[in-house]
């Protein structure tokens, strides 16, 4: 009897300890992703940003805008108007700060510094690089005026940083509404970025450079969180 017990607690320990493995093994496989999805991103936009201050993204950004304006019908103008808004502080900074609140009333501190890091963290680098920068906006047909330089779209970078790091919480409050939250996030990003071109408001090194560095934010934040307070 007494061995009989000793077994069953030894293959119950076996047990658990393989379980425990393999949790610590997609732990790992998934840092790896996010660190490689850093890495990415991070190379993507400094590349883009030595070509814009390089000079020699110029070409290739103005026939892309031209052929956008050309072939978008100006009947989806208000949808893509609707669209900016949708990116603007106006929406944005009421959103991210509603939803943290939400989330430290949730006892969730980790995702909730997460979020309004990310979202203020996007912030102070648009105005930060635009003001370095200095980029005159495009001037190819009539817009309407926004405020600072075109290099990179506010609007994009703060979308893709608030858009990431919501997917990135939704992924650790619920796993199961990972890919939901993921595909929304993207659909976002990209429906803001693809607004500005069509509103002739930035050339389109500007919200590529925008959404890299703006998901890179939260991505690089969450390796650094979950290291921190693993």
């Amino acid at each position: 009897m007494g061995s009989t017990k000793i077994t069953f607690s030894w293959r119950y320990s076996v047990r658990r300890l393989i379980f425990e493995l393999i949790e610590d093994i997609v732990k790992l496989e998934k840092r790896r992703f996010t660190i490689l999805s850093v890495l990415v991103l991070a190379v993507s936009a400094i590349k883009v940003s030595e070509d814009v201050i390089g000079g020699e993204s110029g070409p290739v950004d103005k026939a892309i805008l031209l052929f956008i304006h050309s072939h978008v019908p100006g009947t989806l103008t208000g949808f893509f108007e609707a669209v900016t808004f949708t990116g603007s502080s106006r929406v944005l900074f009421p959103l991210a700060t509603a939803a943290t609140i939400a989330l430290l009333c949730a006892r969730r501190r980790l995702e909730a510094l997460l979020l309004a890091a990310s979202v203020i963290g996007g912030a102070a680098v648009v105005y930060v690089v635009k003001t370095l920068v200095g980029r005159a906006r495009p001037a190819l047909w009539e817009t309407e005026a926004y405020w600072g330089s075109s290099f990179p779209s506010g609007h994009t970078l703060v979308v893709a940083a608030f858009a990431t790091a919501a997917a990135l919480c939704v992924s650790r409050i619920r796993p199961a509404a990972r890919k939901l939250a993921l595909s929304i996030a993207i659909l976002w990003i990209s429906l803001v970025a693809i607004s500005r071109l069509v509103l002739g408001v930035h050339w389109p090194t500007d919200v590529l450079a925008a959404a890299c560095i703006g998901a890179f934010l939260p991505l690089a934040m969450s390796v650094v969180l979950e290291l921190r307070y693993a």
